[in-house]
C-alpha cells in the first residue's frame, strides 16, 4: 500500500515524525456497509437515486461488487446471522426526492456470494442482475438487508445495445439489445445515398449487442461503383448499366464516355449497334460489298441457274452477316420485276451461304440479279454489287438463258368441281402459266379405281379439266395428270389423289343422314362422359373397393375395457425411462412437460409429456388414455408420434414427440411475415398429407385447426389432438364441448352444426379454415365475429376473404374446401395432388387473388358484435389489418364509407 500511496500524492502523518519507515498506510473505498449479525428481525434497506430511463430500454443489468462475512467468524450470531442480501427495483416517472415506500418496490433477486471473507482473508464478489419490463420515465434500485454482515463496493448499471454500423451498403442505427424473451432483434437497414434494393437488408441485435445473420444487401444505382460501403459515380471513359454490386467497367470497342455516371457508352461515329445489340457491348461498321458474282446455268433442268459469290472484303466486325437476291426481267426496253413467280432454293432474303439456286425462268427473257449484303447494323441497303446478263453478254451466259422450246410445266393442285354417281368433273393448275402466243399444254390424265392397284385408264387432253364419265356410284378413285413437251418430254406428274362418286339415290336424305349421325355420335359420347351425381356420402364412401383403406381405424371405446385398447395400441413405458425437464403448457387433464425418454438400448429422444392430474376420476383417467388409444394406430410422418403411455404406475401420462416450434397457429403469430408463399403452401401440404392418411383410415378428426398442429424445428407440420367425446351444447356460442375443451364455430362445417354430420368432408371444410389460418399468418377466423354472427354468414353463403399476398390458386383451393354441398368439395386425396403441383411449378403462385374490399365491409365493426356500421374509412381498415393504407385512401379522396361502399373490383 505505500507504493499506490506514492503514486496518488497522498500524505502519511504518524505521531512520530522522525521515522517513517514503519508508517502503514490504508487504501479507503466510498462503500456502503452493515454488520448487525447480532440483531433478530433484520430490515435495512439502502436505495439509489432516481435513475433516468432512455425510452427504447426495457431492461437494464445491474453489475454488483460486494463483500460478506462469514457467519462462522462471529461467535454466537450463527443463528440471526445471514450471508445473502436482496435486490429490488421500482418504476417511476418522476423523481420522489427522499420518499421512500417498501411496497412500491418489487423484488429482483437474492445476492449470494461465490465466496465468503474469513477474518482476515477479504473476498470480492462481482454479480450481475437483471432489471426486466422498464416503462416509465426512470427508476429505483434498492438493496435489503435481513442480517447480513456486507459491504457493498460498486454498482455499476448499464444495458447493451448494438453501435450503429454499415453493412452490404445499408446503414443501420444503434439499437438496443432485446430482453431474455427476445433473444434477437430485427433491424431493417437503410441503403446508403446512391443505392437501391427492392427488399431493405435487414439484420439481427444480440441480447449481447452484437450484430448477426445480415439478411440482404444493397446495390449501387446505375452510373455508380460500390467503394468501401458507399457508392461512387463511375469516371468518364467507364459505365455501368444497372443496379448491382459490380464495378464500373470500361468502354467497349468504338465507343466512348465522356461524362460521369454513365449507363452506356455512345458510338463513335462510323460506328452502330443493331436494334438487338446490348448497350454494354462494342459498336460496330458497316460490311463492305459481296464480290464476283457469278451466274452458272443448270444445263438438266431449263428455266433454272445457280448464283453464287464471294463474302465481302471486312464486315465491320459482325459475325450476323446475311444476303439477300433481288431479280428484273427485260420485257423489251421495259425493266421490270420479277415477282413471286421466280422460286429461290432456299430463299432471296436472310442467306446464310454464298449462293442460291433461281428457277422457274421463262425463256427467251434476259434477267438481271443483284445481291446484297446486310448485318445488324445496316441501315438500308447501300453495299450491293449488281450483276446485269444480257443477250450479248457471253456465249456461255447466253445459251443458258435462251432455249428452243417450251418446257412441260407442273401441275400444283387438282380440285373436284362436280360429282354424281357416276362422274367426277375435275380442274387443276400449272405454274408457270404458258404465254398467251404460246401453243397449248397438252395433258396425260391416269386413274384407277382405289381397290384396284394395276389397271389405270389414261386420257390425252387439251386443256386443263376433264369430267370423267362411266364410274361405278360410291367408289372411290384415284386420279393424277401430268403436261407434256412439244418434244414429247413429259412433266413431272401431280400426287396422286382420291375422289370419290356419289352412292344411287344419294342426295338430300344423305344430308339428313348425316346430321343424325352427327347428332347420334354427340348424346353418345355425352352420355360417356356424364357421371351420374352421387348423394352425399358417395364423394367420400363410393365403393368400397374405391375407398377401402389398408388398415382401418378402431375405435377405443368399443372396448368394455378401455385399459385393454391402451395395452393393445400403446407401448407400455416404465417412468425411470422418462425425465421431465420444463413444464410448456398446460391441458385439461393435468400439465404438459418438455423431457427425454431414454428407453433401455435406445437412443435418448426430446419427447413432450402429458400428466394426469392428482384427484382424477376413473373416468377422467380412461377418457385421458383414450386419445393414446387412437394415437398409437396411426404412423405417418405428418401425424404426431406416440412414443408411450404409463398406466401400470400411480401417475398416468402420454409421451409423444416433442415439437420444438409449438403450434402452428402461435408460430406463424410470432413470425408473421417471414415466409415465402412457397414454404406456408408446403407447410398445408405437410397437414393435408397427414389428414389423407387419417381419411384412408376411415378417422374423422374433428377438430382440425391450427392451433391443433404443431411444428418442428425443419418447419414440418404434424396433425395432433385425438380426443373423442364432442358433444354439441344448446348454448348461445353454438360451441363443441370436446376432451380437449370448446371448439369454436368458426372452424365447423355447416353439416356438422346443423346435423352432427362428421364426415371427411367436414374435416376438409376444417382444412380450408387451416389453409386460411397458415396464409394470414395465424390471423384468427372471422376477426371478431361472433359465432352466432359466424353461423349466420356462413348460412347467407359468406366466405372468408383472400388473405393478404395469397397466390390465387391456393385461395380458389379454400373456396372448393368450403362449398356448401359437401359431396362436391375436394378430397384429401386431390388436395395433396394439387398442392404438389403447386410446389413442383412455383410460377404458378405468383398470382396473387383479387382482393375485394366489399367483401369485408359485410363484417361487423370492432367495437362489438351488434353489426352496427363502421364509423370511418381508417376504422374499417384497422378491421381488416390494412391500417397502413390509410394515406393512399385519403389521398384518392375515398374518405367515407359510402364512397367505400361505391368502390369497385377495379
Amino acid at each position: 500500500m505505500k507504493a499506490a500511496g506514492g503514486e496518488l500524492g497522498w500524505l502519511t502523518w504518524s505521531p512520530n515524525q522522525g521515522d517513517r519507515s514503519g508508517v502503514s498506510m490504508v487504501l479507503f473505498f466510498y462503500t456502503y456497509s452493515i454488520c448487525n449479525v447480532d440483531e433478530r428481525e433484520q430490515d435495512n434497506w439502502l436505495r439509489t437515486t432516481f435513475i433516468q430511463r432512455r425510452p427504447s430500454v426495457s431492461q437494464v443489468f445491474v453489475e454488483l461488487q460486494f463483500i460478506v462475512r462469514d457467519c462462522n467468524s462471529f461467535d454466537g450470531a450463527s443463528l440471526t446471522c445471514k450471508e445473502t442480501f436482496n435486490l429490488y427495483s421500482s418504476d417511476a416517472d418522476a423523481d420522489v426526492g427522499t420518499t421512500f415506500r417498501k411496497s412500491q418496490f418489487k423484488k429482483v433477486a437474492t445476492v449470494a456470494p461465490d465466496e465468503i471473507t474469513k477474518k482476515n482473508d477479504m473476498r470480492i464478489n462481482t454479480e450481475t442482475k437483471v432489471v426486466q419490463s422498464l416503462s416509465q420515465k426512470g427508476f429505483y434500485l434498492a438493496f435489503q438487508d435481513i442480517g447480513a454482515c456486507i459491504a457493498l463496493l460498486s454498482v455499476r448499471v448499464y444495458y447493451k445495445a448494438c453501435p450503429a454500423t454499415t453493412k452490404s451498403l445499408a446503414s443501420f442505427p444503434e439499437t438496443v439489445a432485446g430482453g431474455l424473451n427476445q433473444q434477437l432483434k430485427k433491424v431493417t437497414g437503410k441503403c446508403v445515398d446512391n443505392a437501391y434494393s427492392e427488399d431493405l437488408p435487414r439484420i439481427y441485435c444480440t441480447a449481447d449487442g452484437e450484430w448477426v445473420v445480415p439478411v440482404g444487401q444493397c446495390q449501387c444505382d446505375a452510373g455508380f461503383e460500390e467503394v468501401e460501403d458507399t457508392c461512387q459515380e463511375c469516371q468518364p471513359g467507364f459505365f455501368k448499366a444497372e443496379a448491382s454490386r459490380d464495378k464500373c467497367e470500361p468502354c467497349p470497342a468504338n465507343t466512348q464516355s465522356q461524362n460521369p455516371r454513365s449507363l452506356f457508352c455512345v458510338c463513335m461515329d462510323g460506328f452502330y449497334r443493331a436494334l438487338t445489340d446490348p448497350l454494354t457491348g462494342p459498336c460496330s461498321g458497316l460490311p463492305s460489298a459481296p464480290r464476283g458474282l457469278v451466274a452458272t446455268p443448270n444445263s438438266l433442268t431449263p428455266g433454272k441457274l445457280l448464283l453464287s459469290w464471294q463474302p465481302p472484303e471486312h464486315t465491320g466486325g459482325r459475325s450476323d452477316i446475311t444476303y439477300s437476291v433481288e431479280c428484273h426481267r427485260w420485257e423489251g426496253s421495259s425493266h421490270l420485276p420479277c415477282g413471286e413467280k421466280i422460286r429461290y432454293d432456299p430463299a432471296n432474303t436472310g442467306l446464310l451461304d454464298t449462293k442460291v439456286s433461281v428457277s422457274e425462268l421463262d425463256p427467251y427473257l434476259n434477267y438481271t440479279f443483284t445481291v446484297e449484303v446486310h448485318s445488324g447494323v445496316s441501315m438500308f441497303p447501300s453495299q450491293a454489287m449488281p450483276r446485269s446478263f444480257k443477250p450479248q453478254s457471253s456465249a456461255a451466259l447466253n445459251t443458258s438463258l435462251h432455249y428452243t422450246g417450251e418446257y412441260p410445266p407442273k401441275i400444283t393442285s387438282m380440285r373436284l368441281v362436280e360429282r354424281d354417281s357416276t362422274s367426277l368433273s375435275l380442274s387443276w393448275d400449272v405454274f408457270p402459266r404458258p404465254r398467251v402466243q404460246s401453243q397449248p399444254i397438252r395433258y396425260e390424265l391416269a386413274y384407277r379405281k382405289k381397290i384396284d392397284v394395276t389397271t389405270y385408264v389414261v386420257l390425252k387432253l387439251e386443256k386443263n379439266s376433264v369430267q370423267i364419265s362411266d364410274l361405278s356410284p360410291g367408289t372411290a378413285y384415284l386420279v393424277k395428270v401430268q403436261a407434256l413437251g412439244d418434244d414429247g418430254n413429259q412433266g413431272v406428274s401431280s400426287l396422286e389423289e382420291q375422289f370419290e362418286t356419289l352412292s344411287e339415290g344419294a342426295g338430300r336424305n344423305l344430308q339428313r343422314f348425316d346430321l343424325k349421325t352427327v347428332l347420334l355420335f354427340f348424346f353418345l359420347f355425352r352420355n360417356r362422359n356424364t357421371h351420374t351425381r352421387q348423394g352425399p356420402e358417395d364423394t367420400y364412401f363410393s365403393s368400397p373397393e374405391q375407398l377401402k383403406p389398408l388398415k382401418t381405424y378402431v375405435d377405443p371405446h368399443t372396448y368394455e375395457d378401455p385399459n385393454v385398447a391402451v395395452l393393445k395400441f400403446a407401448t407400455e413405458i416404465h417412468p425411470s425411462h422418462i425425465s421431465k425437464q420444463k413444464v410448456i403448457g398446460a391441458g385439461e387433464f393435468g400439465e404438459v412437460y418438455r423431457g427425454t425418454l431414454k428407453a433401455p438400448g435406445k437412443k435418448e429422444v426430446a419427447v413432450a409429456i402429458k400428466t394426469l392430474k392428482p384427484g382424477y376420476t376413473e373416468k377422467q383417467r380412461q377418457d385421458f388414455l383414450s386419445e393414446a388409444s387412437i394415437m398409437g394406430q396411426f404412423s405417418h410422418q405428418n401425424i404426431i408420434r406416440l412414443e408411450g403411455v404409463v398406466t401400470k404406475f400411480k401417475h398416468a401420462m402420454i409421451v409423444t414427440e416433442f415439437m420444438e416450434n409449438g403450434a402452428l397457429d402461435r408460430y406463424l403469430r410470432d413470425h408473421d411475415g417471414e415466409f415465402s408463399s412457397h414454404q406456408l403452401v408446403g407447410m398445408l401440404r405437410g397437414i393435408a398429407a397427414g389428414m389423407k392418411y387419417l381419411s384412408e383410415m376411415s378417422y374423422v378428426h374433428r377438430d382440425l385447426a391450427a392451433r391443433n398442429i404443431l411444428v418442428n424445428t425443419a418447419l414440418e407440420c404434424k396433425v395432433s389432438d385425438f380426443g373423442l367425446s364432442r358433444v354439441l351444447e344448446d348454448d348461445p356460442e353454438g360451441t363443441y364441448t370436446t376432451s380437449g375443451g370448446k371448439i369454436p364455430i368458426r372452424w365447423t362445417a355447416p353439416e356438422a352444426i346443423a346435423y352432427r354430420k362428421f364426415t371427411s368432408a367436414s374435416d376438409v371444410w376444417s382444412f380450408g379454415i387451416v389453409m386460411w389460418e397458415v396464409m394470414a399468418f395465424g390471423e384468427r377466423p372471422y376477426w371478431d365475429m361472433s359465432n352466432h354472427e359466424v353461423m349466420k354468414a356462413i348460412n347467407e353463403a359468406f366466405r372468408l376473404p383472400a388473405p393478404m399476398d395469397c397466390p390465387s390458386a391456393v385461395y380458389q383451393l379454400m373456396l372448393q374446401c368450403w362449398l356448401q354441398d359437401r359431396a362436391k368439395r375436394p378430397r384429401f386425396g386431390d388436395i395433396v395432388s394439387l398442392l404438389d403441383k403447386l410446389l413442383r411449378s412455383p410460377e404458378s403462385l405468383k398470382t396473387i387473388a383479387d382482393f375485394d374490399p366489399r367483401v369485408s365491409i359485410r363484417l361487423p365493426s370492432t367495437s362489438g358484435s351488434d353489426g352496427s356500421p363502421f364509423r370511418s374509412v381508417s376504422e374499417w381498415l384497422e378491421s381488416i389489418k390494412m391500417s397502413q393504407y390509410s394515406e393512399n385512401f385519403t389521398r384518392a379522396g375515398v374518405v367515407t364509407m359510402d364512397q367505400v361502399l361505391q368502390m369497385k373490383n377495379e
